[in-house]
């Protein structure tokens, strides 16, 4: 494993990078994690690929030069077209846990022809949630959520009450309360809001792009997971006439080790061998991913 620090326009990007193989896998972790979290990945894809996996801005190391600052899609167009130049990357694949969706979406926009396929692990960015809309506008909700960063209380009396009037799914309760819990998380929480808020894509587009440039999709979800569904994921998967969806018997959390031991598993039966040997081909690599869902434990 080797790391290193990639500098944009006041940004640093902090990225780990695993394996030496002669394909390229960028990936994107979720919100309150760091590039690590992708090791899962580098483990079960050795030698195949180089496997780059980014700290997220106010996650890990890497540093946004100003919290008031948006990251606009152009911007992150640049810089991960630098990027990939400075590292002599050509063809890539990408990967995306939770809002690490919406900076494979991103980068998507960014480069479509140069990519072969999409891992979309529980992917924020396709469906807008509540929260980030009130935390981005109108300006009344944007000041409110920046005051609970200091002071809390009112957030703590709204789940409160969310929850005693079964208002909202306990498990999305407790997933925001433990996403709050100290200054620090809640700092993180509104600068992440905020700053990544322009990250907004339309799906109709994103179809296309997927079609034209024949890259095969693959999703995963968590059965039990209530934030990212398999209803929320249908203002995209409706536009695509082929895409793998998977459904495992898990929640939110653990997926991205749930879907690196399915690849390995399906790897060791030699189910996925083809694809993977012709994974330049784009057109065998659109061939695999099939419509409709599946339950795995």
């Amino acid at each position: 494993m080797t790391t290193g620090f990639f500098e944009f326009e006041g940004a640093k990007l902090h990225w780990w990078r695993w394996g030496m193989g002669p394909k390229s896998l960028l990936a994107f972790h979720g919100f309150g994690q760091h590039g690590q979290y992708f090791s899962p990945f580098a483990r079960v894809l050795g030698s195949q690929y180089s496997v780059w996996s980014f700290d997220l801005f106010f996650h890990g190391q890497s540093v946004w030069p100003e919290p008031n600052q948006p990251l606009t899609p152009a911007l992150w167009h640049r810089l991960i077209r630098a990027f990939l130049e400075q590292q002599g990357i050509g063809r890539f694949e990408l990967a995306g846990y939770s809002m690490g969706g919406k900076f494979v979406l991103a980068t998507l926009e960014a480069a479509a022809p140069q990519i072969d396929r999409m891992y979309l692990i529980a992917p924020d960015g396709i469906r807008t949630s509540f929260w980030y809309s009130m935390a981005t506008y109108p300006i009344w909700a944007r000041t409110f959520f920046r005051s609970l960063v200091d002071k809390p209380e009112p957030f703590y009396k709204l789940i409160s009450g969310l929850e005693r009037y079964k208002l909202m799914d306990k498990g999305i309760l407790r997933f925001a309360d433990w996403h709050m819990s100290n200054p620090d998380k809640r700092r993180k929480v509104y600068n992440s809001w905020t700053v990544f808020s322009p990250l907004r894509f339309n799906m109709r587009r994103i179809a296309d792009l997927l079609v034209e440039q024949q890259i095969a999709l693959e999703m995963y979800l968590g059965r039990y997971d209530r934030i990212m569904t398999p209803q929320g994921m249908q203002s995209l998967l409706r536009h695509l006439p082929h895409y793998r969806l998977e459904v495992l018997n898990t929640g939110h959390n653990g997926l991205i080790e749930a879907v690196a031991r399915l690849i390995e598993e399906e790897l060791r039966r030699g189910t996925r061998q083809q694809n993977y040997e012709q994974g330049g081909m784009k057109d065998q690599a659109f061939d695999e991913p099939k419509k409709g869902f599946g339950l795995r434990s």
